[in-house]
């Protein structure tokens, strides 16, 4: 008979104490237990009858590289490093809403000649069917079940033999070893523990859907994040279109990989060139607009930054930033009066990033700058210009990296020029059809913009 005992969790981390704690002593957190009900049975499973590994001498181990199953998705297989690995565990979280389900969806619908199991906890078989419609994927390969107990999920994919299973989500499984409610830190790591453990024998890849915390964490303990081999985080804002893709962990590539989708009345579109949807076409110049050639990971694309000056009219100045570090904002602001002289302490400043994009590289320093120059002046910035580069507290501009990639990307989009700095600019190939204007100081970038100082 199995023996039941209870215990309580910790939400934050999974730690487990046998009495109720203010404070984890692991992870540091307060209020976060809660007790579950823990079963511990005597004749849990080991396996899943499917063939077993032994310890290999490493000089016996084959280093033949294992052949990927390549998605119908550029952007995924590139995010995941040229494709899906088998036995791999992947975990996908996200806000309500921001399409976990729908590209989970795709990916079993449009990934032709490969069989996929798509299990729903969620959902019923009817409201699937309703939301593949919309998405007009043929699906002949997809199967869907509606199940939430692992071990009958586990069964039914020993019986297909999938090539790929979809879970929808791991919040609402539950395993009979263990009496918690689904959701749980108990259920949820042991739920995943039994899918990593099926994965890895039957060399089947997992694609998992987490939901995240009000933190923009993902639920759940800590361990879920270890126990699986790549984590996708899926980003964006459900007043947006767009939604970024990124890697947040990859035990078989980089993390340095990001992909951009587009919400359509039809499910994800793939955005081939970021650049010409963050850029606004303007029929004439517009005043407090730069452009910044930016890299997230290893992508480059060009941004738009956007920038109002105006007069305080309440006494007190704003400083509002969408997309852009309110603090850094803050610190470039006091570099412009300190170093150029602009007096900008009653003035409300206010920054967006164009598109809903959300970054922290520091090359766009220079375009915030130029942006609040240009607004403050109310003098258009040339619509073939760009920037890239950091600005430091003394007013310096700083190099960065790889900006070849940059002065590529905005050659390729037809920008004329783009302001770098004159440091650190050795063996820098500049193609055909652009200009570098090299700058040192921020005073120089405004007589060059402008003409003036």
């Amino acid at each position: 008979m199995a023996k039941v005992k209870k215990a309580y969790f910790c939400q934050s981390c999974g730690f487990e104490s046998p009495k109720w704690l203010g404070k984890c002593p692991s992870c540091g957190e307060w209020n976060t237990f809660i007790e579950e009900l823990v079963t511990k049975s005597s004749t849990a499973p080991t396996s899943f009858g499917l063939e077993t590994t032994k310890p290999l001498r490493i000089d016996e181990i084959d280093l033949e590289r294992t052949p990927r199953i390549t998605l119908n998705s550029t952007e995924l297989n590139r995010i995941l490093g040229g494709g899906v690995v088998p036995g791999s565990l992947i975990l996908i979280g996200g806000e309500p809403g921001i399409g976990k389900s729908t590209l989970s969806l795709q990916i079993a619908l449009r990934t032709h000649g490969i069989k996929t199991l798509y299990v729903s906890g969620e959902e019923s078989a009817q409201q699937i069917k309703l939301r593949a419609e919309r998405l007009s994927g043929k699906g002949s390969d997809c199967m869907i079940y509606c199940e939430t107990l692992v071990e009958n999920i586990i069964s039914q994919a020993k019986n297909m033999n999938p090539d790929l299973v979809v879970i929808d989500s791991i919040q609402t499984l539950l395993t009979e070893r263990i009496e918690s409610s689904p959701g749980s830190v108990s259920q949820i790591r042991e739920t995943a523990a039994m899918l990593l453990r099926y994965a890895k024998e039957s060399s089947t890849p997992i694609f998992i859907i987490g939901h995240i915390t009000k933190d923009g964490t993902i639920a759940g303990p800590k361990v879920l994040e270890h126990i699986v081999d790549v984590v996708l985080q899926f980003e964006g804002d459900s007043n947006h279109v767009y939604r970024l893709l990124r890697s947040a962990k990859n035990r078989f590539g980089s993390t340095a990989e990001m992909g951009i989708f587009e919400m359509t009345s039809h499910g994800l579109r793939e955005v081939d060139n970021p650049s010409e949807m963050l850029v606004t076409q303007h029929d004439t110049p517009l005043s407090g607009i730069a452009i910044a050639a930016a890299l997230d990971g290893n992508r480059p694309f060009m941004i738009e930054v956007q920038s109002l000056v105006s007069s305080a009219a309440y006494g007190t100045p704003q400083r509002s930033t969408t997309g852009f570090d309110i603090r850094r904002l803050n610190m470039l602001l006091a570099v412009l009066e300190k170093r150029v002289g602009f007096k900008l302490g009653a003035k409300d400043v206010f920054l967006n990033i164009a598109g809903g994009i959300k970054l922290t590289d520091p090359c766009i320093d220079l375009a915030v700058i130029s942006a609040v120059l240009s607004s403050n002046l109310d003098i258009a910035i040339p619509t073939d210009v760009c920037f890239a580069a950091e600005v430091g507290l003394s007013g310096e501009i700083r190099p960065i990296a790889r900006l070849d990639q940059r002065i590529a990307e905005a050659q390729r989009l037809g920008f004329k020029r783009i302001y770098i700095s004159k440091y650190g600019q050795k063996g820098l190939q500049v193609p055909d059809g652009i200009k570098v204007e090299l700058v040192t100081k921020v005073e120089e970038l405004f007589r060059s913009l402008f003409g003036k100082g």
